[in-house]
């Protein structure tokens, strides 16, 4: 496509914001995961922050601290076997303040702004799934957000 009034719109590579290569190499996620895309208003002027990625392994670690934001953020994760799309295919230890879940099925988890959420992780991989987390910010990557510093 080239030319056409609104293919600027169109998102189909992999374009890393700005801290966002940093944030991944501190915390190994090419290790256990694979982005797929990412948006944000650095990368198309106007829209707000939605993050896409497979992961495929299970880690120790976590993969991302307990934090809040000034903004809600919807996280989901989507199995990928067609014949039963609501099964995971993995584990997934997710907090919301001082509950701990654990995810088995595909769902979207709501996070409204001030509720502190995380730490995420990956327990359990038998097929990849893929993530998402969509917010409702214009640029993710800010050390206050990241880091659990409010």
């Amino acid at each position: 496509m080239s030319g056409r009034k609104y293919e600027k719109y169109i998102l189909s590579d992999l374009v890393l914001p700005t801290g966002a290569r940093e944030l991944d190499e501190e915390h190994h996620y090419n290790d256990r995961a694979t982005r797929i895309l990412w948006l944000e208003d650095e990368i198309i002027k106007g829209a707000f922050s939605v993050i896409c990625s497979w992961y495929w392994k299970a880690t120790e670690e976590e993969g991302s601290p307990s934090h809040t934001h000034d903004f809600d953020e919807i996280v989901g994760f989507l199995g990928s076997d067609p014949q039963n799309p609501h099964d995971l295919g993995g584990e997934v230890e997710f907090w919301l303040e001082d509950e701990k879940y654990l995810l088995t099925r595909s769902c979207l988890i709501y996070a409204p702004a001030g509720l502190r959420h995380c730490p995420l992780r990956v327990t359990r991989v038998e097929r990849p799934f893929l993530f998402l987390a969509i917010s409702l910010t214009g640029k993710y990557v800010k050390d206050n957000i990241i880091r659990g510093i409010k």
